[in-house]
């Protein structure tokens, strides 16, 4: 884009880049503290990244839909995978039956990689998955395909969510305890700012947090402590903020208060600068903090499933107004499966209106001066650092969490939610009020039990090609590095290219580590 562009309503009236108080000039975009945006254009520099959260049944089948959404203009790519992936399975354990291909894509091994993205080049697209326990190992896999491919790993990006306190908090699916879990995230840090210095090495998820209850204040301060734990176990290692805190990002989650959460996303940008700051950070670009946002599972209802379109859009229009770096927007149809072609596609639709029709982008922080918005952003940054300090006096985020401190704060808050929608002091339109008799259902997507079938003939026939005693000798060599104080990921990288699947990685650092059991 042109930032010197000249930009007017439809009326002819000549908009600024940036409006501003000249009492609070010390609040500029793309300056410390960052709170009216990362950088000083902002969209009308670049557009925020659209991208669309698919995944699902086989390997195959996704890359259909990347290459559906693709052609209808999203801007990046973000992996959803199914549950055995998730926890370290391959898809013929005996704990993935009824699992495999439900939730997001089934990956065993390199070979599911190279069909997710067949025909597209990693080089040439930003890719984001949505993976903790195991994000090491798919990390691992893109690595290698992308070296298959011919691309310099030095400049592919993406991100991996790779966030292992927020599964402990309020989503479950971790493997390992906490201690060798934060350790396989900081040799990620490590691995990455040195050969993969494109890639975001974590995004820090309030978003999970928000939809297992937490309320906006609780989603902002866990996830800014979560992250201030994970600056902390890197700096422990020895690593430099000023470069690793660079590649970390946020996931954040946007409900239907479209002034909180707006002030929600604007406190959290000066919340983190000033914990960066604290913490020895003196390069901008380790102080900024940028996040993706994706609008809220848990507010689409089942019924009036319509309704939800009008959800996201103003979802979507809080994170926009919020100054977001990245969305995904929800399909309509999402509460009663995963989304049909038809809803991700009115979804990603609805952002391009936002971009290109609703004037939102045309200036910097549009609500910044407001009463209510500086306020509320203001309260929210006082009631946030409130709830830090207090986990911060239990001994951070690690200790808050094995003392149940967040898991008990988000059941709270959760159960007093439910009970007001219950009561009908909080009104859902189609759910406790406004509703109707008549049940209208879209048309669902469906997954069955097949895909399991495929994915286990696939993997005895991996077994059956490869070098078995060279897969074993990398197995060997992955526990011998996590025994020690070595970083892990070039073993891991070694693994994958050699045919090591994803349970059987996952399984040699099982049998060292053990399994949390919460």
């Amino acid at each position: 884009m042109d930032t010197n562009k000249t930009i007017t309503t439809d009326s002819g009236i000549v908009i600024k880049q940036i409006y501003c108080d000249p009492i609070r000039m010390d609040e500029t975009p793309g300056q410390f503290p960052f709170t009216r945006g990362v950088h000083a254009a902002m969209y009308r520099d670049r557009l925020w990244t659209m991208r669309q959260y698919a995944g699902f049944s086989t390997a195959q089948e996704s890359n259909k839909r990347y290459h559906f959404l693709l052609g209808q203009g999203v801007s990046g790519l973000s992996v959803a995978f199914d549950l055995p992936t998730q926890i370290g399975y391959d898809s013929d354990h005996a704990m993935s039956e009824g699992e495999v291909g439900k939730v997001g894509v089934a990956i065993d091994s390199i070979w599911d990689i190279e069909e997710l993205f067949d025909g597209i080049k990693l080089s040439d697209i930003t890719t984001s998955m949505t993976i903790n326990a195991t994000g090491f190992i798919l990390l691992a896999f893109y690595i290698a395909l992308a070296k298959k491919q011919g691309a310099d790993i030095k400049k592919i990006s993406g991100t991996i969510q790779n966030d292992i306190l927020k599964e402990y908090a309020a989503r479950g699916t971790y493997i390992y305890p906490p201690t060798p879990s934060m350790r396989i995230i900081t040799d990620i840090f490590e691995y990455c700012s040195k050969e993969v210095p494109k890639w975001n090495t974590i995004s820090i998820s309030g978003y999970h947090i928000r939809e297992a209850g937490a309320n906006a204040v609780q989603e902002l301060a866990f996830t800014l402590a979560n992250g201030k734990a994970y600056l902390k176990a890197a700096l422990d290692k020895g690593l430099d903020i000023n470069i690793f805190a660079q590649r970390l990002s946020f996931f954040f989650n946007a409900h239907n208060n479209l002034f909180e959460e707006v002030a929600k996303f604007r406190a959290a940008r000066r919340m983190w600068a000033t914990i960066t700051k604290d913490l020895g950070a003196t390069d901008p670009r380790a102080q900024m903090l940028r996040f993706h946002t994706q609008t809220g599972g848990s507010t689409l209802t089942a019924q009036q499933p319509k309704n939800n379109i009008v959800r996201v859009a103003l979802q979507g229009l809080s994170a926009v107004l919020g100054g977001t770096q990245s969305l995904h927007t929800n399909g309509y149809d999402e509460a009663l499966s995963l989304p049909t072609e038809e809803a991700a596609s009115i979804a990603l639709r609805t952002q391009q209106i936002l971009a290109y029709e609703s004037g939102a982008t045309d200036t910097v922080d549009p609500l910044a001066g407001s009463y209510y918005v500086e306020a509320l952003t203001n309260d929210i940054e006082a009631a946030s650092w409130a709830i830090i300090n207090k986990i911060d006096a239990m001994g951070g985020s690690v200790k808050a969490i094995e003392q149940h401190y967040m898991q008990d704060e988000i059941a709270r808050s959760a159960y007093a939610y439910n009970n007001a929608i219950e009561d009908g002091s909080k009104i859902i339109v189609g759910v406790n009020k406004f509703t109707s008799a008549e049940m209208s259902t879209p048309s669902l997507l469906k997954i069955d039990d097949s895909i399991r079938i495929v994915q286990t003939e696939k993997l005895a026939k991996l077994r059956a090609v490869r070098d078995t005693h060279k897969a074993m000798a990398c197995l060997a060599t992955i526990k011998s590095k996590a025994q020690g104080t070595e970083n892990i990921m070039p073993a891991v990288i070694d693994a994958v290219e050699n045919l090591c699947t994803l349970g059987e990685i996952a399984d040699v650092l099982r049998e060292l580590w053990g399994e949390y059991k919460g």
